[in-house]
Formats: structure tokens, sequence, C-alpha cells
């Protein structure tokens, strides 16, 4: 009788600190929708962020490629909660009069309402169109595919690669996954050998002749937040993107030189020289210890 007590006593005991432990859930989850950045303010005055990490740690990172059987290259990327995949389909077309012996590379990307609450059906977003175009700037800049070498014959025909990512689930830091889903996916393009036939005025693809595109550049983004003008946080996440002052994204290539540095958002950086430092050393860092092997995928 005293053991049956017992027990039902220890089981009520339980319960309640379950149900306290649910209560103070829930006043918290209340309390960092309600006030957000006071929310952050306090996890970062215990120096540590709100999902356990330090203000310097990278969630972890996965690569898949190969993915798509419909595409002629493919990559799945996951950093943390993010997931983004990526499709690059090829077409022939003309080239521009000016440009006779350059095709075309066309990155873009979706963010589309079922990746996250945050974004809603309809045309893109500002968000997606930016991101495209910072997107674009660096696939080109930094020559990742020698827009030369999609030329079939000059002023004839020439290879349109249109590079489609789409994020499937949004926990910020899209633009870091995007870039590596894109690049990963053109490293995994495969196109059939093609010729122009003069008499025909058509371009003729071989179905068994199938060659890799000529990568010149495997560039690697490290983007990082900057919160009050004070805290730098490595791979924000989408409860602190919208807190942010500002977002500095820094590309490197895969010998770690520096490709590029970009900012995002007008936020005024108090000691720029040295912030900017800082992120480019823990850029190159991060890309030396956990990165620099990352397309080396199979």
């Amino acid at each position: 009788m005293a053991a049956t007590s017992a027990a039902a006593a220890a089981s009520a005991s339980t319960s309640a600190s379950s149900d306290a432990a649910e209560q103070d859930a829930l006043k918290a989850l209340t309390f960092q929708r309600l006030h957000p950045k006071t929310y952050l303010e306090r996890f970062l005055a215990e120096d540590v962020r709100p999902d356990g990490r330090d203000f310097d740690e990278w969630r972890n990172i996965s690569l898949i490629v190969g993915s798509i059987s419909t595409a002629d290259g493919s990559a799945l990327v996951r950093l943390g909660s993010t997931t983004v995949v990526c499709g690059v389909k090829a077409e022939i077309a003309e080239p521009e009069l000016d440009r006779p012996n350059e095709g075309f590379l066309v990155p873009n990307l979706d963010l589309p309402a079922i990746c996250s609450p945050k974004f809603k059906p309809g045309p893109p977003t500002d968000e997606a169109q930016v991101l495209s175009d910072r997107l674009n700037e660096i696939l080109v800049s930094s020559g990742v595919v020698p827009t030369t070498s999609l030329c079939i014959e000059p002023g004839k025909a020439v290879w349109v690669l249109y590079v489609d990512a789409t994020c499937i689930n949004y926990d910020g830091n899209a633009f870091d996954a995007t870039l590596l889903a894109m690049v990963a996916a053109l490293k995994n393009t495969r196109l059939p050998k093609a010729t122009y036939n003069e008499e025909t005025k058509r371009t003729i693809c071989s179905r068994k002749e199938m060659r890799p595109l000529p990568i010149g550049r495997f560039p690697t983004s490290f983007s990082f937040g900057i919160f009050d003008g004070t805290h730098t946080l490595a791979d924000p996440t989408s409860f602190e993107e919208p807190l942010l002052d500002t977002t500095i994204s820094v590309v490197v290539d895969e010998k770690g030189g520096l490709v590029s540095v970009m900012q995002l958002g007008l936020g005024v950086l108090g000691g720029a020289d040295d912030v900017l430092t800082k992120c480019i050393d823990a850029a190159k860092e991060c890309w030396r210890t956990s990165r620099k092997d990352i397309y080396e995928t199979p």
C-alpha cells in the first residue's frame, strides 16, 4: 500500500514538473515573439546565441549531388535547417552580336511560401531578387564557368545554362547555402558534345558523348550578421536576421583567396576596418578547417 502511494506521488511530481517545463517554454516562446530584440540581447549578454551556438560557430553543412535525374546537373545543400535544391538545365541559343563567342549563365533563386511563413505566395520577393543578383555577380565575376567555354559555334550557337535554385526550408543565410548548391550543381553538370552544321543551320547533339563543364573557380561564401554594432554573429538564423544592423558576406575560392566582400543592409559599422578584417579572417579559418574539401563530394 505504501509502495503504491509512493509511486503515485512520484508520478504526480513528474507530471507537475513536466507541466511546469511546458509553461516555462510557452512563456519563453511568447516573450521571443513579442520582444525578439530583448530576447536576443539577453542571450548575447551571456555570450551564447538562442540556438546554443557561440558567436563564431557555424552550423553543420551537408552536400548531395546528382539528386535530380531530369536536370543536366543538380545539388542539394543543408546548412543547419536551411535546405536548398538546385538544378541546371541547358538550352541552345544564338549569342549576342557583340559577344559572338560567349554563352550565358542565368542563376535564379526562388523563396516560395512553403519554405517559411515569412514568404507569401505570388511573384518573387524583393529578397529573392536581391539574392539572385548577388549570386549572378559572384558566379560571373569569379569565373566559375567561363562563358567562352559555352560557345558551340561563334556567332551561331552557344549554351545557355539556367541555374535554378529553390529553398525548400528557410532558417536563415540562404545566400551561403545557395551559392554552394549552384557551384556544386554546375560541377555535376554534363552536356552532350554539340556541333553546328553550317549547311542545315542546326546544332547536332551527341547522345553518347557527355562532357563536364570546365569549372574555373570554386567560390564559397561565409556570411556574418552585425547586431547592435558590437556583436558579430557567424551564419545568422532566420530569427536573428531581421534584428541585424547589416550582413557581411565574405567569398573565398578553392585556394582560400579572397573573391569578394559584400554588405547587405544600411547599418553603419563601428570600427568598420576591424569588423571586416575579423570577418575575412574568420571566413578563411572556417574554409581551412571545415569547408576546404566541400566540393570534393562525388
